[in-house]
């Protein structure tokens, strides 16, 4: 609305004296952010020191959206009622005005920036032997993408600190890394650092795992749109060392603070992002699907279920049953949500967890900033019930944004499909019912429906017990999993709907 980005334009965003002083002033630590190279809004970064004592000061740097976002104000209730930013496929529905989302909270290169802050002093164990948490002024240093953190990653598998070969890094770095077609220069300390946080962050990942994590680590589909935001190409995006350098040091933060409110006692108030136990009929469901491929589960304990999942997410990798196994375990999963009753995170096997790290996209880490803030300053516990119905109403607006954004996909995946009518594709069959087969195409991840209607070789039936659709005369059987060739029938985008004509079985024999 006109008057929250006439409010937000007219709020004092200058970096002043006053406001340092009151401050842990850190703008002389190395410090940087790594973010996806289309990204607008900065809303972490990363500091990093080695100690004379030979511990690592680290220090995870959160954009300050609470230091202009006041409760009270019409800024803070339009924040409130949106909850979260919305990421569509061709834009983005932020829920702040972009004087702040981009301008004054975002972490960008080379300027100052109020920070909140979550500090550890750890050694190559990554055990934490001193934390701090507060307000803090920060200099971002450089701007990485994930893939130029990436190349460093990869270019220097050897780097050590104070090695020789950091010297060369340099001009190592520069040849291999470009952004936007520019030659990005990454100075020996950046890269030093890199690669000493990656070698930490592998190592928190593999203790995380070790005590019952899962590692989701399931395919996104992304796409190349033209001027005018149509869909002119598919691509796959994984999770790689970078993404998960930065994701291990913001879980860590996210659990640090959760932590640190929750065992104080008396009993404070505070916004935690929990996840319950998976439902055993779901399990067993999954246990029967994935048996089809051949694939063994062990549903005896908690420690089991953890570790037999992950074994299959691992062993599905790069087979044709991947994405539906991958989409058929998070459906297993309870869905995690927001609120002041902790009760734990199943799936990263944390027993404390909140949203700490992304205040800029997400309100409940500007409650969260707000409640530690608080108590930090020695003030009482926020009442309880005001803010579970906080929680409650994010829980609600992150499902309706989750949905819009699955909705917006799938609206760009037959959009695309529109300019390939009667094409024959190779695809998975992901679903079998008693009205059709649901076809996944493997090279766009496109989902569609082979009507039963339109099987006009046969009279198909649904065999439920081997999640089959057989035909009663020539007894051919399409089945969960199968690869198949079907051809695009119709698309329709009001509904988001697409339909395929079955071609027949893919002819595996000659690979």
């Amino acid at each position: 609305p006109y008057e929250v980005e006439n409010y937000a334009n007219n709020l004092d965003i200058s970096i002043t004296e006053e406001e340092i002083a009151k401050r842990r002033d850190m703008r002389k630590d190395l410090t940087f952010t790594i973010d996806p190279k289309d990204a607008k809004d900065f809303d972490d970064a990363l500091s990093f020191k080695v100690l004379e004592n030979g511990l690592y000061e680290i220090g995870i740097h959160i954009a300050d959206v609470s230091h202009y976002v006041q409760p009270g104000t019409i800024l803070d209730d339009e924040a409130y009622e949106r909850a979260t930013s919305i990421y569509l496929v061709d834009r983005v529905v932020p829920m702040l005005p972009e004087r702040l989302s981009n301008g004054a909270c975002s972490l960008r290169p080379n300027e100052e920036k109020y920070t909140f802050s979550a500090v550890f002093k750890m050694n190559d164990k990554c055990e934490i032997k001193y934390q701090w948490f507060g307000r803090t002024v920060t200099y971002s240093d450089a701007r990485f993408a994930y893939e130029e953190a990436q190349a460093v990653i990869e270019n220097n598998p050897k780097v050590s600190l104070g090695s020789v070969e950091a010297s060369k890094l340099d001009t190592t770095i520069s040849k291999e890394v470009s952004l936007s077609g520019e030659k990005y220069n990454t100075k020996p300390e950046i890269a030093e650092a890199i690669m000493v946080l990656d070698r930490l962050a592998k190592k928190m990942r593999s203790q995380r795992m070790r005590h019952g994590a899962i590692s989701f680590d399931k395919v996104e589909v992304k796409f190349n749109l033209d001027e005018e935001a149509n869909p002119i190409g598919v691509f796959f995006k994984t999770s790689k060392d970078a993404n998960k350098l930065i994701e291990e040091f913001m879980l860590l933060a996210n659990k640090k603070v959760a932590e640190f409110v929750g065992k104080k006692s008396p009993k404070k108030t505070f916004v935690y992002r929990v996840h319950d136990e998976p439902d055993e009929s779901k399990l067993a469901q999954l246990q029967t699907v994935v048996s089809r491929f051949g694939h063994k589960l062990n549903f005896k304990d908690r420690n089991s279920i953890a570790s037999s999942l992950n074994n299959l997410l691992k062993d599905v990798v790069g087979k044709k049953e991947q994405n539906l196994v991958d989409t058929l375990t998070i459906r297993t999963m309870a869905k995690a949500e927001y609120t002041t009753h902790n009760i734990g995170h199943y799936g990263l096997a944390f027993d404390y967890y909140s949203h700490f790290t992304s205040p800029i996209r997400r309100y409940p880490d500007v409650m969260a900033h707000r409640l530690l803030q608080q108590y930090l300053d020695g003030g009482d516990s926020a009442n309880e019930e005001i803010y579970e119905e906080k929680c409650k109403h994010s829980s609600n607006m992150e499902y309706l944004a989750t949905k819009a954004e699955r909705d917006s996909i799938k609206y760009m995946q037959i959009r695309f499909m529109q300019d390939h009518e009667d094409e024959e594709f190779l695809g998975v069959i992901s679903g079998v019912t008693d009205w059709g087969i649901y076809v996944e195409i493997e090279a766009n991840k496109c989902e569609g429906m082979v009507s039963v209607r339109d099987m006009k070789d046969d009279m198909y039936y649904f065999d439920q017990e081997h999640f089959a659709m057989i035909g009663k005369n020539t007894h051919t059987m399409y089945q969960l999993g199968e690869e198949v060739i079907v051809k695009v029938k119709s698309t329709d985008l009001v509904k988001k709907h697409l339909d395929f004509y079955m071609v027949g079985k893919a002819d595996n024999e000659e690979e």
